[in-house]
């Protein structure tokens, strides 16, 4: 069996919140229509493993001028945009962070978690052609074709798990917290993040002294480590795994940050940067094909599948269950200018009166 994780949910007993799984797919749907093509051809196995940052293969053929053409997206792209801009601020990603740390756990194994994913959303919509298992296979049977490294192969699997954070009573507030492009909270917003500067004048630190000012609570060279990004299932996934498998950096980089564009797209935040970040900035652009233009590549048999994912999944997770953190005590280890803004951040959800002593 393959090994077990333990998601943070109130739903221990095998409970979910009820909500729209459909809806939440076709604003992730959405919001990948405005960053690819579909694929136009498929491409064949090979059996030698190469490089992580050999080119990629299967995508060769495929139409890539249309990408990220943002201004032509669906209103409700937009109006998504608009909510998560106004509502990502700092307390709120602490208060997420917390909730993440202390909430209840609940028993699965990687596989069960999938499957867990794959009826959540698939069962609103029982006419559905693909199910969350065939995208999920489709981005790592992708890798898998092009001979690139086991590892990578499982991270294409699971990239996308965090979206169960969408079904944990508590832990998500909508979509806009779950779904979306990612950015810093606690710095300036860039205008390389998707509509621009302009779409964080609702939001509270928008124009803030510190939070919108430069590199705001950070520092040059502090490292994306130890940087908040908006909050939704990138980061959670990445916190889930990063203390409980032997997935190396380059995977935990392509988890968390494979939906931050402004950074791996558009050069954005390179100021924040340290030497570990320049290496994995390179893993997650040799991950990004395999993210965005898979989803059309033809359908994988999914049962014929599991036997060779469950292994690699018993290769990478050697622990049979893993706790969501290794303490609920645990803080969040990063490294700010300030001593008060530090505390805060590791203990608080509300900022904190810095006019206190």
């Amino acid at each position: 069996m393959a090994p077990g994780a333990t998601f943070p949910t109130a739903a221990a007993a095998g409970e979910f919140t009820k909500r729209d799984g459909k809806a939440l797919e076709t604003l992730s749907d959405n919001i990948d229509a405005v960053n690819i093509l579909k694929p136009l051809t498929t491409t064949t196995t090979t059996t030698t493993e190469k490089g992580l940052y050999d080119e990629s293969v299967f995508d060769k053929t495929k139409d890539k001028s249309q990408f990220r053409q943002y201004e032509t997206a669906c209103a409700r792209v937009k109006s998504f945009y608009k909510e998560q801009h106004t509502k990502q601020t700092v307390a709120y990603n602490l208060l997420a962070r917390n909730k993440f740390r202390s909430s209840t756990r609940a028993r699965m194994s990687v596989w069960q978690a999938i499957e867990r994913l794959n009826t959540l959303i698939d069962d609103s919509d029982p006419d559905t052609s693909l199910s969350q298992i065939e995208h999920l296979l489709q981005s790592a049977e992708a890798i898998r074709r092009d001979g690139k490294p086991r590892w990578m192969q499982l991270t294409g699997l699971i990239h996308d798990l965090g979206k169960l954070l969408y079904f944990f009573d508590g832990i998500a507030e909508g979509q806009w917290d779950v779904v979306g492009d990612t950015f810093p909270v606690g710095c300036a917003f860039d205008d390389r993040i998707i509509y621009g500067r302009e779409s964080f004048v609702s939001n509270p630190d928008y124009g803030h002294e510190v939070y919108d000012r430069g590199l705001g609570i950070y520092f040059p060279g502090i490292g994306l480590d130890n940087v908040m990004l908006s909050w939704g299932h990138d980061e959670y996934l990445y916190h889930v795994v990063k203390g409980q498998s032997t997935l190396p950096d380059e995977a935990l980089a392509m988890i968390r940050y494979h939906s931050f564009y402004p950074w791996h797209n558009a050069g954005a935040y390179e100021e924040l940067m340290n030497e570990k970040d320049k290496e994995m900035l390179r893993a997650v652009r040799a991950f990004n094909p395999y993210d965005l233009y898979s989803k059309s590549d033809e359908l994988p048999k999914v049962e014929e599948l599991r036997p060779y994912y469950e292994e690699l999944i018993d290769e990478f997770f050697p622990e049979r269950y893993m706790m969501v953190v290794s303490s609920e005590k645990e803080s969040i280890n990063m490294k700010f200018k300030s001593s008060k803004v530090k505390t805060w951040v590791s203990s608080r959800s509300e900022p904190v009166n810095e006019n206190q002593e």
